[in-house]
């Protein structure tokens, strides 16, 4: 088993790696899986690395079990045999694993910590979620808790519990509260990052090992990248 967190030609960061799956930290602007933009996914750059590491002859096998969306950095699992696969995709759509994200947003939260709860529509045309505060056709429920970690000049800190897994959700529903995530222009920053990033990053994941049944737990850094070293270090 190999724990070791190392960069390599790929540029990948692994945080965990063993015989049935691969947890790496997603760089701001990696598309998990491939899209219609034609850029290489993180999963073909992830199969490269297992190709070589290995010295694999032919295909490599790589299940993606979820994603993150592309702006965004943080931990991404993915299966590496056809065994761990539907055990992971189970564990992810049955809300067994728990996720915690930082986001570094504008505007005061209204409150220290909180639940919110919203009924989200996707639009798949614009790529983008409406957050309702009641149940509304073609709806669905998205709740989250978020508590302030830190308040920065201009910033706070919010670590973010995902209770539902919905399009954009925290995104939408942060931006529903006044509170826009830095840099995220689509849900109504004041202007863009200059990498294209938001600061919105997948901080920690627990999960039940798909095979052995132990308990997991990752931490991932977020970008090397000053408002999120502030956040980090102050």
């Amino acid at each position: 088993m190999n724990n070791s967190q190392h960069s390599n030609k790929y540029n990948l960061e692994v945080l965990y790696e063993d015989n049935h799956l691969i947890v790496v930290n997603k760089k701001p602007g990696d598309i998990v899986q491939g899209d219609k933009t034609g850029d290489t996914p993180l999963s073909d750059i992830v199969k490269l690395y297992l190709k070589e590491k290995y010295n694999k002859p032919g295909n490599v096998y790589l299940g993606v079990v979820h994603r993150l969306d592309r702006p965004t950095s943080g931990i991404v699992v993915f299966a590496k045999t056809s065994k761990a696969l539907p055990r992971l995709n189970k564990l992810f759509s049955e809300g067994s694993s728990k996720k915690t994200y930082w986001a570094v947003v504008k505007g005061v939260p209204p409150k220290e910590s909180d639940t919110l709860t919203h009924w989200l529509v996707r639009n798949p045309k614009q790529n983008k979620s409406y957050a309702h505060t009641k149940e509304v056709p073609n709806s669905k429920k998205a709740i989250l808790e978020y508590r302030t970690l830190k308040k920065l000049d201009s910033y706070f800190l919010l670590e973010i519990d995902l209770k539902t897994g919905r399009h954009h959700q925290i995104r939408a529903q942060l931006a529903a509260i006044g509170c826009h995530i830095k840099g995220d222009l689509k849900y109504g920053a004041e202007r863009s990052n200059k990498d294209g990033s938001i600061h919105l990053h997948a901080r920690s994941l627990e999960l039940e090992h798909p095979v052995k049944k132990e308990p997991l737990t990752f931490l991932a850094s977020p970008p090397n990248e000053t408002i999120w070293n502030v956040c980090i270090n102050a």
